[in-house]
């Protein structure tokens, strides 16, 4: 009997069936090791690190204002306006006498969900169409292939302005429309992934022992495949809020005198001559955010893998 299941399970490990050792299960130590693994990367990449905190920064601003700045964005002293950055306005005043520092902290958070919610259409919508195409194949890979292509053909801020016209101004209409016009990338990196998974030996063999469609799908493809297309959202989260800062700066987000990023850029290019901390500033934020995102993404793509 001993040797039986000896034999049956050298043989699901030559079919690749063997059922492969999560990381998360095991003695505590295995749990220090891997915190130990995750410090010491961390600390050896100061500009990592740093990005970390930018982005845990800006997250707490978006949805706990108040640790940051305990000021009304929308109210201002005019016996204040354009006063320079100091101890008592960071950023410095507007035209109004409104503190700008309170207003970004404030704006991120309009800026950050708008940015969710781009990132989230276009990772749901384009994923699935790369899974039903990679997956299923044949005809329908064709066509929805075909669609993809006519989305990567027209440059994406152009597609944003076209959709955001047709749908309307407003944060969600400005954060869906961005999410559909990066749809396409997301499709051909899913679709790319699920191919190569779908081809792999452990998913034959699956299917040669009689496993059923949404078991191989759910069991192997996804999971294997879910990788890439995650370092690809953190990417696009950059992208993104560059979109989205674009779209305000335009004209298309939340109207005044709502705090968004990039229509705190558009309101202070009237008055760069004399309060230049009115667009710098702003701009400022919003590039460190985007080379944080961008710093984490090349991380996770590349960095730890190498260690792994």
């Amino acid at each position: 009997m001993s040797q039986g299941l000896v034999d049956d399970t050298a043989a699901e490990a030559a079919l690749g069936l063997a059922r492969p050792v999560e990381p998360g299960v095991g003695p505590g130590p295995g749990h220090r090791v891997d915190a130990w693994r995750v410090l010491r990367f961390l600390v050896r990449r100061p500009g990592l690190l740093l990005s970390v905190l930018v982005v845990v920064l800006v997250v707490l601003a978006s949805f706990w204002p108040g640790l940051f700045t305990s000021r009304d964005p929308l109210t201002g002293v005019p016996s204040q306006n354009f006063r320079g950055p100091s101890g008592a306005h960071w950023f410095g005043t507007d035209e109004l006498g409104r503190d700008v520092f309170s207003r970004v902290v404030h704006g991120a958070q309009l800026s950050l969900k708008a940015t969710l919610i781009a990132v989230a259409v276009a990772f749901v919508v384009g994923s699935l169409i790369g899974l039903v195409a990679g997956f299923v194949g044949r005809w329908i890979d064709d066509v929805l292939m075909r669609f993809v292509d006519v989305l990567l053909s027209i440059p994406a801020l152009f597609l944003s302005l076209a959709l955001v016209t047709a749908l309307g101004y407003g944060t969600v209409k400005v954060a869906v429309a961005v999410g559909i016009a990066s749809v396409a990338s997301f499709a051909r990196v899913t679709r790319a992934e699920v191919l190569r998974v779908r081809q792999a030996v452990f998913v034959e063999a699956s299917r040669s022992c009689g496993a059923r469609w949404y078991s191989v799908l759910g069991r192997h493809v996804l999971p294997n495949a879910a990788g890439p297309v995650i370092v690809l959202a953190t990417l696009d989260f950059g992208s993104s809020i560059l979109a989205v800062s674009a779209l305000s700066f335009l004209g298309y987000g939340a109207p005044p005198p709502a705090p968004e990023w990039g229509t705190l850029i558009s309101d202070g290019r009237n008055y760069l001559a004399n309060a230049w901390w009115l667009t710098a500033l702003p701009g400022l934020a919003i590039a460190a955010t985007v080379l944080a995102t961008n710093r984490i993404a090349r991380a996770l793509d590349g960095e730890w893998s190498r260690q792994s």
